[in-house]
């Protein structure tokens, strides 16, 4: 009968402790602003989190936590705006500024990606450390060996186009997912390669220019635009030995400016490295040749959480909330690394003006058939 009595007891205990272990409680869990809305969830440079394997948990926390709100903040698609690792192809390691090796890195980096395989799109504009030996001494990357397009089966249905890189190979480093959203329509994301060349630019301003994607509102991005800081000049040209290509200003020339229709422009790669926020971050916007705005944000977190050599980026990326009037893009900047725990979630949300902030697109040329919206 004690024995009994004993089993009895140790029933009610997991009974009760089960279910407790598995209702965590979630601190600063995030919300949308309407619930009518539907988020994009942008990710600045990551490769100060892989470049040592003391920070890759750091990217697979964000990653985790991305995974864990799809369906809660209604992401369609999650953004990274390139440089997924220090260094493309190299085994000799300096160790003032890396511990792992290239394929150790593009490992890890692949690795953390597998939270989202399945589950959501999400795109990546390959930086300048994505290439080459180094940094870009020419077109070589491993990208497409650890990124091909069968690893998500999401791109099945929302993978329109590509273009191939510098290689001949048909590659998500140039390639463009579509999004539906009510309210909003069709939502085309277009991605280049580092430094594009001239063909890409072109691929890309006939996708935009499509029948099926004229009225949309289009995204692009790549990894190199913009200069960081309050003046966010478009860049003038690149240092690298990679050729040939096009910096921010070509860009801007050739593709953004005569393009009606491309909203938003994303990049990362510039940062200063004290780690300030407001030097890790820029945005502008101008006027494109149909009198549209277009608005231009750069966002790249490497530095911040102790420079070049600190933990990679503190967490930090944005939530790009879409307003149900299908117009209005509200950013928010937070960082699950504080946000996690109920004793640094105050240190979570970055409310300077360059932290959040709307974009409110100019009003769309009706298709023949559809009603005018604005």
């Amino acid at each position: 009968m004690r024995n009994l009595k004993k089993t009895g007891i140790l029933l009610l205990v997991l009974t009760c402790t089960v279910p407790a272990l598995r209702a965590q409680q979630r601190a600063d869990r995030q919300q949308l602003s309407n619930p009518e809305s539907f988020s994009m969830i942008l990710l600045g440079d990551p490769q100060g989190y892989i470049k040592y394997d003391i920070n890759q948990p750091l990217m697979d926390l964000c990653m985790a936590w991305i995974s864990d709100n799809i369906a809660t903040l209604n992401i369609k698609a999650v953004l990274c705006t390139g440089d997924l690792v220090e260094q493309n192809e190299n085994m000799i390691m300096n160790r003032n500024m890396v511990n792992q090796t290239s394929r150790e890195m593009w490992t890890a980096v692949s690795d953390s990606f597998k939270w989202l395989d399945h589950k959501v799109p999400y795109m990546i504009s390959p930086g300048n450390h994505d290439y080459g030996y180094i940094n870009a001494e020419n077109g070589m990357t491993h990208f497409p060996e650890y990124f091909p397009f069968e690893r998500n089966s999401i791109w099945r249905n929302s993978c329109v186009a590509a273009h191939p890189n510098r290689n001949g190979i048909p590659s998500m480093e140039n390639a463009a997912i579509e999004i539906n959203a009510p309210n909003w329509g069709t939502i085309l994301i277009i991605t280049t390669e580092f430094f594009p060349r001239d063909e890409v630019l072109e691929w890309a301003g006939n996708l935009a220019a499509d029948d099926k994607y004229k009225n949309s509102p289009v995204i692009f991005m790549t990894h190199s635009y913009l200069n960081e800081g309050e003046k966010a000049e478009r860049l003038k040209r690149e240092h690298y030995k990679i050729e040939p290509g096009n910096s921010g200003v070509q860009i801007w020339e050739k593709l953004v400016q005569p393009a009606a229709n491309i909203d938003l422009v994303i990049c990362g790669h510039s940062c200063d490295g004290n780690g300030e926020f407001k030097d890790n971050v820029a945005f502008r916007v101008d006027n494109n040749t149909a009198g549209r705005p277009v608005y231009q944000m750069m966002f790249n977190v490497q530095t911040l959480g102790g420079g070049y050599e600190g933990n990679g980026g503190d967490g930090w990326l944005r939530i790009l909330e879409f307003l149900p009037d299908g117009k209005t893009i509200r950013v928010n900047t937070y960082s699950p690394l504080f946000g996690i725990s109920p004793t640094t979630r105050h240190l979570a949300h970055r409310s300077e003006p360059y932290d959040q902030f709307d974009m409110v697109l100019g009003p769309r040329i009706a298709a023949p058939d559809s009603p005018k919206t604005e």
